[in-house]
């Protein structure tokens, strides 16, 4: 028995599980899951089967199914078990809530009446994925699905182009292929991560440039939950000709001095490459 039964006080607790290898489950999410008044899940099943193994029994309690095709129905119940003072644990189907998960609805309405709203945090793909891509980490952006049709996907990767971070895409095996054709014609070759199978027997990383990692799979069916990981796009490097265009443009409407600051700031060059460019200027 690794978890702790004791009294909760009320409000929703949000419970992040694994997403593969049970163990990974925190003694703080066992913890609450032991307690809580009431338990929610997206899958009643996969939690009810987490709960079993590691000990954890239900004892009449309460096990409510919350999903994107309930929710509308569960929210107002679980709404009055907040306000009659029960602790609600929501579990995840795999992962932390609120991440590609229904939960934020839940979370938003209880917030908004006033509850306690709080987190055990845990397991997460996307982040699993980051730490294994070998791509910079300073800055992300969790993206999600990609749209399944093609003409939409295609636009979707092109909104991404310039986001100056790694980018965290879930994909699903059927689709993997399009999804790297079409982002090597959208956002070019890039360094790229396909993380598939995290945490699980069979966990995989292929690392390399889209077409790279696109040529390995090319005549293999992946299996199992895909997170591909896309390194941010190259920054573009101001030329003198640009610098000089775009500094001869501000200087027509602004002092020399907030010329220089703006065509700094917008090429993202050194102030000082763009004093000297001035002082060219009006010699």
């Amino acid at each position: 028995m690794n978890y702790e039964i004791k009294p909760l006080s009320a409000g929703l607790y949000f419970v992040a599980t694994p997403i593969g290898t049970a163990r990974d489950i925190t003694l703080r999410a066992l913890d609450i899951l032991a307690s809580a008044d009431v338990i929610a899940a997206e899958d009643t099943r996969t939690t009810k089967r987490l709960m079993d193994i590691h000990g954890v029994p239900l004892n009449g309690r309460q096990m409510i199914a919350y999903h994107d095709h309930n929710g509308t129905k569960a929210r107002p119940g679980l709404m009055k078990l907040l306000a009659a003072g029960k602790s609600v644990a929501y579990a995840s189907e795999a992962g932390s809530p609120l991440v590609a998960d229904p939960g934020y609805a839940l979370a938003k309405l209880a917030a908004e009446e006033g509850h306690m709203v709080t987190c055990a945090p845990g397991p997460s793909a996307p982040l699993a994925a980051l730490t294994l891509s070998g791509l910079p980490s300073d800055r992300f952006l969790f993206a999600g699905f990609a749209p399944n049709a093609k003409a939409a996907r295609r636009k979707w990767l092109g909104g991404l182009g310039d986001v100056q971070a790694t980018l965290l895409i879930f994909e699903s095996p059927k689709r993997i292929h399009a999804l790297l054709a079409d982002m090597s014609d959208t956002l070019g070759e890039r360094q790229i991560a396909v993380c598939r199978e995290l945490t699980k027997r069979f966990e995989e990383v292929l690392r390399g440039s889209v077409s790279e990692v696109l040529l390995a799979i090319e005549n293999k069916r992946p299996k199992g939950e895909i997170v591909v990981v896309v390194d941010r796009a190259s920054a573009v490097v101001a030329d003198h000709a640009s610098i000089e265009e775009s500094l001869r443009i501000a200087m027509e409407t602004l002092s020399r001095k907030d010329a220089i600051a703006q065509v700094a700031t917008e090429l993202d060059v050194p102030r000082r490459t763009v004093y000297q460019l001035a002082l060219d200027l009006d010699k």
